[in-house]
């Protein structure tokens, strides 16, 4: 679905402050992969992100998209409000994803008219009775609220709702910037279920960059391991099925203590 070949990025090259942030990351995103993402502060998961939406252009490599009718094309150089049009992204600030001044039906329609492939729509009881039937899986009363603005609610209610408006925008790919890590483990836990929930009855392909191990072992199909700027593991299937905490942890030491052999030898 999504290819990223030898995409390597430098920072300040050719000073004193260069920095190599991602070392000829190869990575194969297939159609329906639910992808955890794990790795320290300075691993290169928020760039590898930047790098797949668009934010950021690659020093090196090549970024192919495969469509649903198995045409591929080359992305690279793709701006990222053309990207956004197949990759959708929720950030950790749940005040992000959703225009706080506008109503919560205008929030809605620019959306849905994203995620359209028909004909002109426009906002009637028809489609507000369709935004309501989609607001009545989120189970927190926004059904009722479609004429209020949207900063009128919480920090859980909005990041559940840039949620369900990812999703009904139809995204190729959706990538998902620790979108819980701002709220309380209640609302957390919620958006955690909506997560789980949305990607297997849509079928979605995700990323998910997560500090929580517990969340990196519980969700996904496979788990992808970063540092220095690497993907140093790519762990999928049966084996993933059988990581813990523990063998997590074992793992990420084993790694480094062989990258460190390698820079001092």
């Amino acid at each position: 679905m999504l290819n990223l070949n030898n995409i390597s990025i430098t920072f300040n090259a050719n000073t004193p402050d260069e920095k190599k942030v991602l070392k000829n990351i190869n990575l194969n995103i297939k159609k329906g992969d639910f992808i955890t993402v794990i790795g320290s502060n300075g691993a290169g998961k928020s760039t590898l992100y930047n790098v797949i939406a668009g934010t950021l252009k690659p020093n090196t490599g090549t970024i192919l998209l495969t469509d649903e009718n198995g045409v591929q094309k080359n992305i690279t150089s793709d701006a990222e409000f053309k990207r956004a049009r197949y990759i959708g992204r929720i950030f950790q600030n749940p005040l992000l994803g959703t225009a706080g001044k506008m109503s919560l039906e205008d929030n809605m329609m620019i959306c849905y008219k994203k995620g359209f492939k028909g004909f002109k729509i426009s906002l009637n009881n028809k489609m507000r009775e369709f935004f309501r039937e989609q607001l009545r899986v989120l189970n927190m009363g926004l059904e009722n609220r479609l004429g209020d603005n949207v900063e009128l609610f919480s920090g859980g209610q909005r990041q559940a709702l840039t949620l369900l408006m990812a999703v009904m925008s139809k995204p190729s790919l959706l990538l998902l910037d620790e979108h819980t890590a701002a709220l309380d483990p209640t609302n957390a836990a919620i958006i955690m279920e909506l997560t789980r929930r949305f990607a297997h009855e849509y079928n979605l392909t995700v990323m998910m960059v997560t500090h929580n191990m517990q969340h990196a072992l519980d969700y996904g199909n496979r788990l992808i391991m970063m540092n220095k700027g690497e993907i140093i593991s790519d762990i999928s299937g049966e084996e993933k099925k059988q990581l813990t905490m523990d063998s997590i942890v074992e793992l990420f030491k084993k790694i480094k203590v062989n990258n460190d052999n390698v820079m001092l030898n």
